[in-house]
């Protein structure tokens, strides 16, 4: 199957499982898809994920959600930079998700990295995604 937008996709079936209170969920695997996960995994928002080989040669990345008294803990997943559209931000105006209790995922010159992380190394790059 092709796919126009892998970041999207993986976001799409985080949000669909969450909705549907799935203890887990499976993604095809990618290190642009790990690096997300693993900044989601670092601010709290999954319990973790683990990557899968099913035998033939197309790894998977199992995804355990995390819920907060029978709640999901992600409440808001957006795509912010399409492949159709490009969204960049300098450090001077890096996105604030809901006054700082949101996270921005920011793919920088020095990897992927949460809005957080990006201002304290003074580096700019592509607004992935909000979440909050």
């Amino acid at each position: 199957m092709n796919l126009n937008d892998p970041l999207g996709d993986m976001l799409t079936r985080i949000r669909n499982a969450q909705m549907r209170r799935k203890t887990s969920v499976r993604t095809p695997a990618s290190k642009l898809r790990g690096r997300v996960l693993e900044v989601l995994r670092d601010e709290g928002y999954i319990r973790g994920f683990e990557l899968i080989d099913n035998g033939d040669h197309k790894p998977e990345y199992e995804i355990a959600l995390k819920y907060y008294d029978g709640r999901p803990v992600i409440r808001e997943l957006k795509r912010v930079s399409t492949p159709g559209r490009r969204n960049y931000a300098p450090v001077a105006a890096m996105p604030s998700v809901r006054n700082g209790l949101g996270l921005a995922i920011i793919s920088t010159s020095r990897g992927v990295m949460s809005d957080a992380q990006a201002r304290a190394a003074n580096v700019g790059g592509e607004v992935l995604c909000t979440v909050f």
